[in-house]
């Protein structure tokens, strides 16, 4: 992602450094983000990157915010969207782990590894599953499980689709649609109808 930039004085944006830290987060970890390696990335002096941001844990920090926003962010929007039904309901959470635009599986791996290392990291991450799996079990509430049954239910489909990131599960798009109603069944002990796949599928087809 190397950029040419002949303007003199440019100095790129801060979502520019973000970028291209996150590119290198989740190429080689947090180790690699650093401001010198970044500089060369971007074409820019390394001088610039201090317009933006105060110093590497500054970018760091925002990485964790953009993370934040984006993977919790919307997981929380798609639970909370309106639905008929608790199976439709699960299809608009399932987006998530289908469309990459909503939830990042490449960014939640990478700052999982991070967290490993990093204590702060690490209570951002048990921030973020304590979030996730709330609002999950809320979903589960609102179409009338009680509270025992809709946080059990929740944390199995959430530590399952955990478990395909921290494993870096390989399957194909066509492949992991073909399970989709079973997972709706096992998850929510409901089959989806043919028209709620249908329009599940219709949304995801460009993919």
């Amino acid at each position: 992602m190397k950029i040419d930039r002949t303007e003199r004085g440019w100095r790129g944006t801060p979502d520019l450094w973000l970028d291209a830290a996150y590119a290198m987060l989740v190429e080689a970890g947090v180790d690699a983000v650093k401001v010198m390696p970044l500089a060369e990335r971007l074409g820019l002096s390394r001088t610039s990157f201090y317009w933006h941001f105060t110093d590497r844990e500054a970018l760091l920090a925002g990485l964790v915010d953009r993370w934040r926003a984006k993977n919790t962010g919307n997981l929380i929007a798609r639970c909370e969207a309106a639905a008929a039904t608790v199976t439709e309901a699960m299809l608009n959470l399932i987006d998530c782990w289908v469309d990459p635009s909503l939830f990042d599986s490449r960014l939640e791996f990478a700052m999982r590894t991070w967290s490993l290392t990093d204590p702060g990291v690490e209570q951002a991450m048990v921030d973020a599953d304590t979030t996730r799996i709330a609002a999950i079990t809320a979903l589960f509430t609102r179409f009338g499980y009680g509270a025992t049954e809709a946080d059990t239910r929740a944390r199995t489909l959430y530590l399952t689709q955990m478990g395909y990131i921290a494993l870096r599960s390989n399957e194909s798009f066509e492949v992991r649609m073909g399970r989709i109603p079973a997972y709706v069944l096992t998850f929510s002990g409901i089959a989806p109808s043919e028209s709620e796949i249908a329009a599940f599928r219709a949304r995801h087809a460009v993919r």
